[in-house]
C-alpha cells in the first residue's frame, strides 16, 4: 500500500544525500554574515590565510571560518565554484593557467597575472587580487659557501661546472614537460653531471650536508635560510612566474562591499625574501601559522 509520508520523508532525505554530494566533504557553504577562507596545507598558504582572517576580523564586523589543507589548487578552484569557499588565500599564477584555465604557460610575470585577472573574471565570476608582492617559484639553490667559492649568482653561472655536479630534483620534475629537465637544458645549454631524483622536502638538507652540489627548491621556502643555502637567478627566465593572490567570489565581494578595498591592503606589501622569513618562523621555528601572520599584522598596524 503507498504510503505518502512515507516516500515524502524518503524523497526528502534523498535530495538531502544528492544536494551534500555536491559539495566538498566536510563543506557546508558559507551562512548570510560569514566569510569562509581557504588553504592549501603549506605553512605558506595558512600564513597566507590567516592574514587575510585577521584583516577581515580587523575591519569589519563580520564572522570568519576557515577550511585548511584543501588538498591541491584543483580543489580550492572547484570549492570557489561550489560556492563551499568565499575566498582562497594563495593562487598561483603560473598554476592557474595551466590548471584551472588550461592555458600555456607565460613566462611574463605581469602579462601572467594580467591573463588570470581577466579570464577568472569572464569565465568565474572570480576577481583575482594583484600579487601579494611574492613569487613561490622553482630556483636553482646551492650552499653560500660554494656560491662564494666558486662565484656562483646566476643558473648560467653553473654551465662551466655542471658536468661535474650533482642536481638533487623533485622527481615529477625531471619527465615534466615544457618546464622540467628537458627544457631546461635546451633552453641554458647545458646538463648536470648526475641527477637524483628525490622528495621535495629533502633537497634542503642534502644540499646543506653536501650530499648534492645543486637542488631545485621553491623561492620561498623558509628552509632556504634555515640551511643558509643560496637562490641563483633564473637570469633566462626559463620557470613560469607563480606569482602570489587571493581570489575572492565576485557575489561576497557585491554582497560586502567593504571587503575588497580592504583586502588590497596586502597587496604588494610581502615580498619574497619576506615571506621566506615567515616560512622559516612556522617551518623552522615551529610557531603556529596564525601566531605568524598576527606578528607580521601587528608589526605593520595591519597596514593602517
Amino acid at each position: 500500500m503507498f504510503n505518502s509520508k512515507r516516500f515524502l520523508i524518503v524523497l526528502t532525505v534523498s535530495m538531502m544525500v544528492f544536494m551534500s554530494g555536491c559539495s566538498l566533504p566536510g563543506l557546508s557553504g558559507p551562512s548570510r554574515n560569514t566569510i569562509v577562507i581557504g588553504t592549501l596545507g603549506t605553512s605558506e598558504s595558512q600564513i597566507m590565510g590567516n592574514m587575510v582572517r585577521l584583516m577581515i576580523e580587523h575591519y569589519t564586523n563580520l564572522k570568519v571560518n576557515t577550511v585548511n589543507n584543501l588538498g591541491s589548487s584543483t580543489v580550492q578552484h572547484q570549492a570557489m565554484m561550489n560556492g563551499d569557499v568565499d575566498i582562497t588565500a594563495t593562487r598561483y599564477t603560473g598554476t592557474d593557467l595551466a590548471g584551472a584555465l588550461g592555458m600555456k604557460p607565460v613566462k611574463e610575470p605581469k602579462k601572467a597575472l594580467e591573463i588570470v585577472q581577466r579570464e577568472f573574471q569572464e569565465r568565474y565570476n572570480q576577481t583575482w587580487f594583484d600579487s601579494y608582492g611574492f613569487a613561490n617559484s622553482y630556483a636553482f639553490t646551492v650552499t653560500k659557501e660554494l656560491a662564494n667559492k666558486e662565484h656562483l649568482r646566476t643558473v648560467s653561472d653553473l654551465e662551466k661546472h655542471a658536468p661535474d655536479l650533482k642536481l638533487g630534483v623533485d622527481n615529477a620534475w625531471l619527465k615534466q614537460k615544457g618546464d622540467g629537465y628537458e627544457g631546461f637544458s635546451q633552453k641554458y645549454g647545458f646538463e648536470f653531471g648526475k641527477t637524483f631524483p628525490m622528495q621535495i622536502g629533502l633537497v634542503y638538507q642534502a644540499a646543506a650536508n653536501g650530499k648534492m652540489d645543486v637542488v631545485l627548491a621553491y623561492t620561498t621556502d623558509g628552509r632556504i635560510q634555515s640551511f643558509d643555502l643560496k637562490v641563483l637567478q633564473d637570469d633566462k627566465h626559463f620557470f613560469p612566474p607563480y606569482d602570489t593572490s587571493l581570489v575572492a567570489r565576485n557575489e561576497v565581494l557585491e554582497e560586502h562591499p567593504e571587503l575588497k578595498g580592504k583586502l588590497q591592503k596586502l597587496s604588494g606589501k610581502i615580498d619574497t625574501e619576506t615571506m621566506q622569513s615567515l616560512n622559516y618562523e612556522a617551518d623552522g621555528k615551529k610557531k603556529e601559522p596564525s601566531i605568524v601572520a598576527k606578528n607580521f599584522l601587528e608589526k605593520h598596524n595591519y597596514f593602517e
